[in-house]
């Protein structure tokens, strides 16, 4: 699995929320598009799964909590950035979404959750904020910021 190899997996998706409001439609548009048990949430699964093996997909970060930027906002991706964690059983830096952000919510451990939620999607709307929190096991999140814009509070 190589980056361009990635890029082309997430393609339909990006392609599907470009120009869209960061909402609940659009959370519900993707559970219906891209389900989580359905080849496209899947292939991208995989993608991170061997990004991570490979060690080039979530190069920052330590033990319980390793992450990275894997596209910065440009053309191909419509304009959104794209960032994967693999966490477990921790909270995050607390940031607010000026733009939104969308989640695929991949748990690694069967009971994983992502600030409450299991596989699939969720979607926080501009003005949101949180301190992202993993429990019950490891989960990989694949998350898009909206021009990756993003505003940590050091909390």
């Amino acid at each position: 699995m190589q980056l361009e190899d990635f890029r082309q997996a997430i393609a339909p998706i990006t392609a599907a929320i470009a120009g869209r409001p960061v909402d609940g439609a659009l959370q519900q548009r993707l559970e219906s598009a891209f389900p989580s048990d359905g080849t496209v949430f899947e292939a991208v699964e995989e993608a991170c799964r061997q990004g991570i093996a490979a060690g080039w997909l979530c190069p920052e970060g330590g033990p319980g909590r390793r992450f990275g930027r894997v596209l910065e906002p440009g053309p191909e991706t419509h304009a959104l950035s794209v960032d994967v964690v693999n966490v477990t059983d921790t909270a995050g830096p607390h940031h607010r979404h000026p733009r939104g952000e969308i989640l695929m919510i991949m748990p690694m451990t069967p009971t994983a959750k992502f600030d409450g939620r299991g596989r699939g999607w969720l979607v926080y709307e501009p003005g949101t904020a949180h301190r992202p929190t993993v429990s019950d096991g490891e989960a990989v999140v694949l998350y898009l910021l909206p021009d990756g814009a993003i505003e940590w509070s050091g909390d």
